[in-house]
């Protein structure tokens, strides 16, 4: 049996993604084939902890009528909508999950503790980071390379809407160049839309991988084993 290449991960998720083609509310569909996915990663020892975004109700830096730090608190609670949902379907699916929340809000959630996180992990559960880092003027990006590197995991799964990462958008430029492997340092010095500067910065200065793909049927198991599906953002390039 192949191995995965990965014990233990954090899956980013985009709030748009779970939006589906609509890229607002919540689109169930998505969720469930996101959680099959888990379900399949999970079964191969593989430990899995959730980063998942708000942009599908609320996208804090986007409000114009308020200011940053309250529309970026808003943001967090929309996450917390979002864990919720991932949770219930991945405990109809049998697998124990645990939400843990960078803001108090015990009725719902833990509060985040980064040793019981860890335990969860170690046992078996599903972890789902809400809130962010619990701080306006980061984003969840930023809460992803956070947690990654407080709990050692060994690499970001990152699920987006496109294939990987390229020199210029290629919705826009036919001509984009794909790239296969890329350093953390030219996704900065190119401004390249992967993460923003200091999660890519936090990835780099702790040598976490950053494995970016479309968020597709099959592709987080795919990410997981190690075959080339999208864009590894690296220390160095791939010869």
């Amino acid at each position: 049996m192949v191995k995965p290449k990965y014990k233990r991960v954090i899956l980013k998720l985009s709030g748009e993604a779970l939006g589906g083609e609509k890229g607002f509310g919540i689109d169930w569909q998505v969720v469930e084939t996101i959680c099959e996915e888990i379900e399949k990663v999970r079964e191969l020892g593989v430990e899995v902890a959730i980063v998942v975004g708000g942009g599908n109700f609320f996208r804090g830096r986007s409000a114009e009528h308020i200011d940053r730090a309250t529309a970026d608190y808003m943001g967090m609670l929309a996450t917390v909508i979002n864990s919720l949902a991932l949770q219930s379907i991945l405990e109809k699916r049998g697998i124990p999950t645990r939400v843990q929340s960078a803001i108090e809000m015990r009725q719902i959630a833990e509060p985040y503790i980064r040793r019981r996180a860890i335990r969860h992990l170690e046992k078996g559960r599903v972890v789902i980071f809400a809130c962010g880092t619990g701080n306006p003027f980061f984003s969840t990006d930023t809460a992803a390379a956070l947690r990654a590197a407080e709990i050692d995991a060994e690499a970001i799964l990152l699920a987006k809407k496109v294939d990987g990462v390229y020199d210029s958008d290629p919705k826009k430029n036919p001509n984009a160049k794909k790239y296969d492997f890329i350093t953390y340092l030219d996704v900065i010095n190119q401004r390249l839309e992967v993460m923003d500067s200091t999660a890519t910065s936090m990835c780099m200065d702790n040598e976490i991988p950053i494995v970016v793909f479309e968020l597709a049927k099959g592709n987080i198991l795919k990410a997981v084993m190690g075959e080339n599906i999208g864009t590894i953002v690296n220390v160095k390039e791939a010869k």
